[in-house]
């Protein structure tokens, strides 16, 4: 397969309000932009979906000035996939059979609605069904908690994977806000739970699975999903 017929469905969360707090959340900027580009500098197309489509909210720690990387800084000065992240499509308006490979970037966002919403999970598991490539960054693999194999078996289940931990959550303050701390709902669900040091990359490749555990961990995700479609 030419490299240009190459498609990845990247989808984000609509969800912007950090639980009761009065601050906001959403999507890690650097855990977009990183993978994005590299699917774009490897020839890829990307579609951007979202529960309710539209813009897709940014949360606003990843914009403070220590969180910039050169990815975010592209981004940045690129209006054309700014203009994109900001008309996102909605999930349920898009199709499995168009995409080689679905990605999920991480924030805290996807804890309050990609982990339960119903397209979302119906679109990972027509993509597992069909052998293609499933894959998430940092918080993002919460989408993977309920979706299903062919059998009625939870993907997760018995999976080796990776996600935020549980003193990551505690290091940026937010154990106590959060409706789930990912590592132990990744545990109870019988995935082979794995990590590595608090905010060092640690990317994990199970068949078509690819989970990455934290911010730093995007590019090699996105790495092994470009692998994984080229190989197709």
């Amino acid at each position: 397969m030419a490299n240009a017929t190459l498609a990845i469905l990247v989808v984000l969360t609509s969800h912007q309000q950090l639980g009761d707090t009065n601050e906001q959340t959403g999507f890690w900027l650097e855990e977009f932009t990183t993978p994005y580009y590299a699917f774009l500098d490897a020839g890829i197309s990307v579609t951007l979906a979202t529960p309710l489509g539209g813009q897709a909210p940014i949360d606003p720690r990843s914009l403070t000035d220590d969180a910039q990387t050169d990815s975010t800084k592209r981004f940045n000065n690129d209006k054309m996939s700014v203009k994109a992240l900001a008309h996102t499509k909605k999930l349920s308006e898009v199709a499995a059979v168009h995409f080689d490979a679905i990605f999920y970037p991480g924030g805290h966002g996807p804890l309050w609605d990609l982990v339960t919403d119903k397209d979302s999970i119906a679109l990972i598991e027509l993509f597992w069904s069909q052998g293609k490539p499933v894959s998430a960054v940092c918080h993002a693999p919460v989408a993977l908690l309920n979706a299903k194999d062919e059998d009625g078996q939870l993907i997760i289940n018995g999976k080796n994977v990776a996600g935020f931990t549980n003193s990551e959550e505690q290091a940026v303050g937010l154990t106590d806000i959060v409706p789930l701390l990912l590592e132990d709902a990744l545990i109870a669900n019988e995935a082979n739970y794995s990590k590595s040091d608090d905010f060092q990359p640690h990317v994990v490749v199970d068949g078509m699975l690819v989970t990455g555990q934290n911010p730093a961990s995007a590019y090699g995700v996105a790495a092994a999903v470009i692998e994984l479609v080229k190989d197709k």
